[in-house]
């Protein structure tokens, strides 16, 4: 990879990392929640779509396809997610989530789509890949609480978990089509994807209708910031997608689940901090080979 388009993708990595930190909790509001933040991402980035190429493509037909079925896709993961968070833990569901999607999306992009990356940019996915399961099994064991002799059974946490990695897969492979293939500018695609959500999100409010108010006086500089740095974290990843194969851009932006991790450790004062540091090390070591 360009030393550019790692810049890119570590710098959608911090915002995906901010935007997780700042929305954490109330992202658990479920339903309003997220029918508030497609509306501020829709709001926010649609104004900046003339300045980033318009539409990239002059073929409507395919930027409705591109970004109708994109916006299905995270809505299921989304929907997905939610019920993991609501089930399991956090740390559970997000990095078995994290870990899942971007294997997943290496073995297509391989297998599918062709692409093929030398051994050392492989070790360097395997490398990452680690350090974020390693995170997530730290995690876990913290999380252990069981009474002696009781049956272990499999966890939610992991199976939604599972499930949002399989979702992650898809709309990173689908999205790497669209702007490649189809020719879709990224501002625009997302902004499309988004505005797709609200009425899907409307249609299952049901009577949580009468809770957005209450979560818009209570919630909205975090909802701007999510607004803001949701859509930038992964605009840049798909601009990134444009420079270098998807078998590299996505294991490399799931640092994010390091660097929230490492938030832990600093700010929040969470345990393990010498398997976390370790973890990130492993992690920023994957990343320099896939630089090479």
């Amino acid at each position: 990879m360009s030393p550019f388009a790692v810049f890119i993708v570590l710098s959608a990595a911090v915002c995906h990392a901010a935007w997780n930190i700042v929305a954490h909790g109330v992202s658990r509001i479920g339903m309003p929640f997220l029918w508030w933040s497609a509306v501020f991402s829709t709001v926010l980035w649609a104004g900046v779509i003339p300045f980033t190429g318009g539409l990239g493509t002059p073929d409507i037909g395919a930027f409705l396809l591109g970004v109708g079925v994109s916006g299905v896709v995270h809505v299921a993961y989304m929907l997905v997610l939610q019920r993991g968070y609501a089930v399991g833990r956090l740390s559970t569901v997000y990095t078995t989530a994290r870990g899942t999607g971007p294997t997943i999306s290496v073995i297509v992009a391989v297998t599918l789509l062709g692409e093929r990356p030398s051994w050392v940019a492989l070790v360097g996915v395997a490398a990452i890949l680690l350090g974020v399961v390693t995170v997530g099994l730290v995690d876990r064991e913290r999380g252990e609480n069981r009474m002696p002799g009781a049956r272990r059974r499999l966890d939610p946490g992991i199976v939604f978990g599972l499930l949002t990695g399989v979702a992650i897969a898809t709309y990173t492979i689908w999205d790497a089509h669209a702007v490649r293939e189809l020719g879709l500018a990224p501002v625009a695609f997302m902004v499309g994807c988004t505005l797709i959500e609200i009425p899907i999100y409307t249609a299952a409010l049901g009577r949580r209708r009468r809770e957005l108010a209450t979560v818009f006086r209570q919630h909205w500089p975090r909802l701007i910031a999510f607004g803001v740095l949701s859509p930038l974290s992964y605009i840049l990843v798909l601009v990134a997608i444009t420079m270098a194969p998807v078998a590299l851009v996505a294991p490399m932006r799931e640092i994010s689940v390091i660097l929230v991790s490492l938030f832990g450790v600093v700010v929040l004062r969470e345990g393990r901090a010498a398997w976390r540091i370790a973890a990130s090390l492993i992690v920023v070591a994957g990343v320099v080979l896939l630089a090479i």
